[in-house]
């Protein structure tokens, strides 16, 4: 039996194109020298690491993204527990290192890999941020839940904000034009591109700051950061972005928010490549739950989509989970790559859990899954992957090799010395506040305020000398004396206009009776 399982072992996973290798095989609990690989080609096919807390999954995704920098394949790492920024420093040497090392015929040389630290926030690191505009309506409209309804309103403030030219940049902006659309620009906007429910708008504005709340403030604005600065190199290794995200895993929203608009700026920024001998970008997602877990129906259907189409980019996606009843089913049948380490079987859905997973792997001579799942180590897992061909390899459960670099944290003072020496730091340091959305309609609102209040001033003032003029005529027509000097100037100038003619007041008399 011993036999049929090292030929089976070494014909799968013997390839003949560059590949990484994860560890030794292991067969009845003892530990042989025949190397479970992967090949590099395969890496935009997907990936899954889980495992139950403490049985080595963070130090499973070390390992590969540390090898595939070695074979220069760049990558980005969620890290949401703070506990891989250890891969830009050279691991040590210690004895229990080196025994596991001997035990699968490898050998140990520390190493760290060139890393660029990011952040949402304002830890340390660079800040990736996206504008609203950047965003588009549809992916924004699904990251807020909205109804067929919002979204079609979504999509006409968009086209309205083309038209006029008003940049998206912040949120703030975004919602400075829904309340524009409502009041003082809904005779506009209703003209030109039909009426807009208040009450529908409204509920954008309460999604939208309940994004707010979850710190998507941070993540819009600019300088928007550019994908293609996650592919780069230094001395010929992959350099890996470490994304520090340690402050948001209470906020799941903002987590699927920045993951949703990464993959999406990836698919549509990369070059289709085809099959290629190693990918471009891979990505590594942990806490993947986070982004699945109160994801709607739409959102998944993007996400299921994005995850087909992107690996004709040369990107790799791997999520990292406890369960692979974490991912979606229409998403976990596209992950070609499957580390499992450890599960634990301590109440009745516990055991279901297990008995889906063993049943996601392929069926084994050597192996009963559902027994071994419960019974393998720390730094142990059941490995498949897929072949040159395509092929799914066979299952092996793996002694995994340990990571090269640092297997704990940095200090500060070592974070703040990567992130000061970054080629990137001028880049993206400082935020661009230029005029948008939200200043220039509040500027246009003053405007026309100022000029409608001029208008309104005018009239007024028109109104009151109109006033004035005939409230003293009034008093005084009113006044006996004023009345009777009026007749008297008249009587006087009419007598001088007669005279002037010949006409004397005796002719007048007599003329008048003809």
């Amino acid at each position: 039996m011993k036999d049929a399982f090292l030929k089976m072992v070494k014909k799968g996973y013997d390839f003949s194109s560059a590949s990484i290798t994860l560890g030794g095989s292991i067969l009845d609990d003892q530990v042989f020298s025949t190397h479970v690989k992967v090949p590099l080609k395969t890496f935009n096919r997907h990936g899954l690491i889980a495992g139950a807390t403490g049985t080595g999954k963070t130090k499973s995704l070390q390992i590969i993204a540390e090898q595939l920098s070695l074979q220069g394949v760049p990558s980005i790492v969620m890290d949401l527990k703070g506990d891989l920024s250890g891969i830009a420093m050279p691991g040590e040497e210690k004895e229990f290192i080196t025994k596991r090392h001997q035990k699968i015929d490898l050998a140990y040389t520390p190493e760290g890999s060139p890393v660029e630290f990011l952040s949402l926030s304002d830890q340390k690191g660079l800040r990736l941020r996206a504008t609203v505009t950047e965003f588009g309506p549809i992916l924004l409209s699904k990251i807020l839940g909205l109804t067929v309804v919002q979204s079609s309103i979504m999509s006409v403030i968009f086209k309205y904000c083309d038209d006029q030219k008003l940049p998206l940049i912040d949120l703030s902006d975004l919602k400075e034009v829904l309340k524009f659309a409502i009041t003082e620009g809904k005779e506009k906007l209703q003209s030109t591109y039909g009426g807009m429910s208040p009450v529908s708008i409204n509920t954008m504005i309460r999604n939208i700051v309940e994004l707010e709340s979850q710190g998507a403030d941070l993540f819009f604005g600019e300088p928007s950061f550019d994908v293609n600065d996650l592919v780069r190199h230094k001395d010929g290794k992959g350099i890996v972005s470490v994304l520090r995200l340690n402050d948001i895993q209470d906020k799941p929203k903002l987590f699927s928010t920045f993951m949703l608009s990464l993959l999406s700026e990836v698919y549509s920024s990369f070059p289709e490549r085809g099959d290629s001998d190693k990918p471009e970008l891979v990505i590594f997602i942990d806490e993947a739950h986070l982004i699945f877990k109160n994801a709607s129906e739409v959102l998944l259907q993007q996400l299921e989509a994005i995850v087909k189409l992107i690996r004709s980019k040369g990107v790799g996606l791997f999520f990292i989970t406890q369960l692979p009843t974490d991912i979606p089913n229409d998403i976990l049948s596209q992950l070609g790559l499957k580390v499992q380490h450890a599960l634990r079987a301590f109440t009745a859905k516990d055991r279901k859990n297990i008995k889906l997973t063993a049943e996601n792997f392929p069926i084994s001579d050597f192996y009963k899954t559902n027994d071994l799942l419960t019974s393998l180590g720390i730094g142990e897992a059941l490995v498949t992957a897929l072949n040159e061909k395509g092929v799914p390899t066979p299952l092996v459960a793996t002694y995994m090799r340990a990571p090269l670099s640092r297997m704990d944290i940095l200090t500060p003072k070592e974070i703040d010395a990567i992130v000061g020496s970054s080629d990137l730091v001028e880049k993206y340091e400082k935020a661009i506040d230029r005029e948008s959305a939200k200043e220039i309609l509040t500027q246009k609102i003053e405007d026309a305020q100022s000029e409608e209040n001029q208008k309104e001033l005018k009239k007024e003032v028109k109104k009151a000398t109109k006033t004035k003029e005939k409230g003293v005529f009034e008093k005084m027509s009113k006044n006996t004396m004023v009345r009777q000097v009026g007749r008297t100037i008249v009587r006087e100038i009419t007598r001088g206009l007669l005279g002037a003619l010949g006409i004397t007041s005796r002719s007048r008399r007599r003329s008048s009776w003809f």
